[in-house]
């Protein structure tokens, strides 16, 4: 279950509570350096870390970075980069599976397995408990069609590939904290692929992304091969996994995951400053709080 403290905003003197939301970045899809028919399983969502009742003195600078997502690659991409806020840690998402390393690793969330021509069982990696959950198996196999495993997601882990389809990534958690609902680090899709000409049965279906911001994977007939597609930025969505239906042409690459964000949502009495590379916004306050949201950078923040 997601670690989710409630408690109450209050403004005693210099010392005074905020809500935080901490999303790291997504980890990559799977890719294939060679020409070898494969697939990638759907990167691993970025974890998520919430709650309320957090105690900020108003003379103190609180650390900040916000976890870049994980770059796709044509072999083995990256996991996803943590985000920080003060002593709150969120852990990147795995990486997924490949060609040239089947299975998933852990983080956040953890990344999907992905499929080649062999006989094995490609794990899905584990996910951080509190943060997000666990990756899919993919399936590999050299008579039938293979699948990559979906990256798993805050909410639920990645769907297993099977013969017909591959595995779909798990679904992100929604938040209201920057005033309507945003769902958060959903996990990448898994890539498809047909064993031959028609495939065993034939038509795999890809796997779609988790709610949250995920990937989808690609479908490759038994001619075809393409590039997963990319989390969303600022949701810590995980990579979508590549897919490669024959042995012709060059190799495919994992869809990167999308970058992680830090939200603040505090007393409109306070003012907050951010320093160093922190890139951020703002709105008019609304309902006694402002809410601060945070894309990108690392530096500090203070309040007055």
């Amino acid at each position: 279950m997601l670690n989710t403290i409630v408690g109450s905003l209050s403004t005693p003197g210099n010392v005074f509570s905020l809500e935080y939301l901490v999303v790291a970045g997504g980890g990559a899809g799977g890719g294939n350096s060679s020409g070898n028919t494969a697939v990638g399983g759907g990167g691993g969502a970025g974890g998520l870390l919430t709650a309320s009742g957090f105690s900020i003195n108003a003379s103190t600078s609180y650390t900040v970075t916000v976890g870049a997502g994980g770059a796709g690659a044509a072999g083995v991409g990256s996991s996803g980069s943590n985000s920080i806020f003060s002593s709150i840690t969120s852990t990147g998402g795995g990486v997924a599976g490949g060609f040239d390393a089947p299975n998933g690793t852990s983080g956040g969330s953890g990344g999907g397995g992905g499929g080649r021509n062999a006989t094995e069982s490609p794990t899905g990696g584990s996910g951080t408990s509190g943060q997000g959950q666990s990756g899919g198996t993919g399936l590999s196999s050299t008579t039938t069609n293979r699948t990559g495993g979906g990256g798993g997601g805050a909410n639920a882990g990645g769907g297993g590939g099977s013969s017909t389809a591959a595995g779909n990534g798990g679904n992100g958690v929604a938040s209201s904290i920057s005033g309507s609902s945003v769902t958060y680090s959903g996990g990448g899709g898994g890539g498809a692929a047909e064993n031959g000409a028609g495939g065993t049965p034939s038509s795999p279906t890809a796997g779609s992304g988790g709610t949250g911001g995920g990937g989808a994977g690609f479908k490759a007939t038994s001619g075809a091969r393409g590039n997963g597609s990319n989390g969303s930025a600022n949701l810590g969505g995980g990579g979508g996994g590549s897919a490669s239906g024959s042995a012709l042409g060059g190799p495919t690459t994992g869809g990167s995951g999308g970058s992680g964000v830090v939200i603040l949502k505090y007393p409109d009495t306070r003012t907050i400053t951010l320093s160093g590379g922190l890139t951020g916004s703002t709105p008019a306050p609304a309902g006694g709080f402002k809410v601060t949201t945070i894309t990108a950078g690392t530096g500090t923040v203070s309040w007055s």
